[in-house]
């Protein structure tokens, strides 16, 4: 049956907001009053505290705790983003069903006693693909996109503020709890006394606040954003954010601490600590190998090949996420190493390079442009272009992905490709379920190359955190669920957190499926952990450490990297 089609996302979520915030809008009402700079809530003086969360980034099952927990902190209200392209993945296709179902998390912060701040987009940042914005947009090459202004500290943004509007209430609406990490550089940290001491002073002042993030969550599949600062910077699957809840949704010290100074200003629920969830180890685990990619090239893309003269991106093919193979041949032998390479930067993101099935290495946005090269006549060339996540923030970043220019070979532009969108995760859930023919490979492999392992859990289940020791870069599916990308060789995070209703109780066999987009290790094994590892120690990057005053941030400070 064909999906059903809904009026315009934005339309709809407007007058939703209201409707639901304010169910019974003859006795309920919510005012500024700008003569006494304060909220009325139902007619009294009202201030909020509030915490983000992104329903997007917890599965559903999860949403009660967090939301609790979120409660029990002192919150009276939460703040969250409606992601676009997350509810209409194609024009006029919507979906709201699952974890997707805004109204089913709507009605849970209800029940948790909490308020909603309701920010429906269309543009979000959140460090999210494109910023909540459809990559379908981007089937029209010529489409603008977004302006933005630039950020500015606390002090000068209320004194902007009352330059003005007077008189009305206070308000933060994003206070840094923490930061966001990005592929090859350190875990970003802000310390428990830098935050404490800044929203109390903002408190005191009788400002409303939203600490952005309370509880980060996870960027699961393909799901993460980037961002452009002198270059393209991927942001990581974990979005644990350092902060107050962590991204397996346990208590942090910094939660107790910021309880702490809520309950000097208004009442706290009362109760126990939240308890940590349980934990479990499990491993190593020796993963075997499934085959090469392009093995299963039918499968991947059933429907064939689309041919063109030059390449084209994933957007003029309506691949919008993940993986596409693209396929020429060397239209003469080429004898000496002779250098490959892609002008203009125009490799978006990452390129696996492969002549007759053998893996010849990496071109990389903005980082590594060229290889060397030699073949036959008639040799296969195969480049799997792997997009990173398109840019989240920044001015009309119309962030096109795969081939953006013809490749070069020495003096030869290349032509007549194939371009094989990949549909990796059909793949994972329906057919390598069923036992595939064995394909014969070398030893050690190298390239796109397909591992799994099933299991059984013996004792009970537990949340856990896949850890992928001597593994250099790919893409992780437990049970058929896309956990999303590890990066092991360029870190900083070196686990992935599995949430344990992912997993299968005793008895019952498990399937971790992975796709190593490089260099596999000796030994091929994954293990269990109970705690994460956000902050490779091997990592040698600069650390984003947060230690920002009460009221001031500085532009050499990482406040500017994003926005949100």
């Amino acid at each position: 049956m064909a999906p059903k089609k809904l009026p315009c996302l934005r339309s709809l979520l407007l007058p939703l907001s209201l409707t639901l915030l304010l169910p019974q809008a003859d006795t309920r009402s919510f005012i500024v009053d700008r003569d006494h700079d304060r909220f009325l809530l139902d007619g009294a003086p009202f201030r909020y505290v509030s915490g983000s969360l992104h329903y997007f980034r917890v599965p559903r099952v999860l949403w009660a705790d967090r939301l609790l927990k979120m409660r029990w902190s002192g919150l009276n209200a939460i703040q969250f983003y409606v992601p676009w392209n997350y509810h209409e993945p194609q024009p006029g296709v919507y979906n709201f069903n699952g974890s997707r179902d805004l109204i089913a998390f709507l009605n849970e912060a209800a029940l948790a006693n909490l308020l909603v701040i309701l920010r429906p987009g269309p543009y979000i940042c959140a460090e999210w693909e494109m910023g909540g914005l459809p990559s379908w947009l981007l089937r029209k090459p010529e489409i603008h996109l977004r302006t933005s202004d630039p950020a500015d500290n606390m002090t000068k943004i209320f004194t902007l503020l009352r330059k003005y509007e007077p008189h009305g209430p206070l308000v933060n609406s994003e206070y840094y709890t923490g930061w966001l990490d990005y592929w090859g550089q350190n875990h970003s940290t802000r310390s428990v006394s830098a935050v404490t001491k800044g929203l109390e002073n903002m408190l005191k002042l009788g400002a409303s606040v939203n600490m952005y993030m309370f509880h980060g969550g996870t960027n699961f599949g393909y799901w993460n954003g980037a961002d452009k600062k002198g270059r393209f910077l991927s942001i990581t699957t974990s979005y644990d954010y350092d902060a107050p809840i962590s991204e397996a949704g346990d208590p942090t010290p910094k939660l107790f601490a910021l309880r702490d100074v809520i309950s000097k200003f208004q009442e706290v629920p009362l109760g126990p600590v939240p308890p940590p969830s349980p934990k479990m180890m499990l491993g190593p685990l020796t993963l075997h190998l499934v085959g090469h990619l392009l093995a299963f090239l039918d499968l991947l893309c059933p429907g064939g090949p689309i041919h063109s003269i030059l390449p084209m991106t994933f957007e003029a093919v309506k691949q919008d996420r993940g993986f596409m193979l693209y396929r020429t041949y060397m239209t003469h032998t080429i004898f000496e190493p002779t250098p490959f390479w892609v002008p203009n930067n125009g490799v978006h993101d990452r390129a696996y390079v492969m002549v007759d099935g053998v893996f010849q290495g990496v071109l990389e946005r903005n980082m590594r442009d060229k290889l060397l090269l030699t073949g036959k006549v008639g040799s296969k060339l195969d480049i799997l272009v792997e997009n990173m996540g398109r840019l989240s923030f920044g001015s009309n970043s119309s962030d096109f992905k795969g081939l953006l220019e013809p490749p070069i070979l020495g003096q030869t532009i290349l032509t007549q490709w194939m371009m094989f969108p990949l549909k990796i995760d059909n793949l994972v859930k329906w057919w390598f379920p069923l036992q595939l023919p064995k394909w014969p490979y070398p030893q050690a492999p190298s390239g796109p190359t397909f591992y799994s392992k099933t299991f059984p859990i013996l004792g009970s289940v537990g949340d856990t955190f896949l850890h992928l020791p001597g593994w250099t870069k790919g893409q992780i599916w437990i049970n058929g669920f896309n956990l999303g990308r590890y990066w092991t060789k360029q870190g900083p995070q070196q686990t992935l957190y599995v949430p344990r209703f992912l997993l299968f109780p005793r008895g019952a066999l498990n399937k971790i499926t992975l796709l190593e987009l490089e260099n596999v290790p000796p030994q091929p094994q994954v293990q269990f952990l109970d705690k994460p590892i956000l902050n490779s120690t091997s990592t040698l990057h600069r650390t984003h450490t947060n230690s920002l005053s009460a009221d001031t941030l500085s532009a050499s400070e990482p406040m500017e990297l994003s926005g949100h």
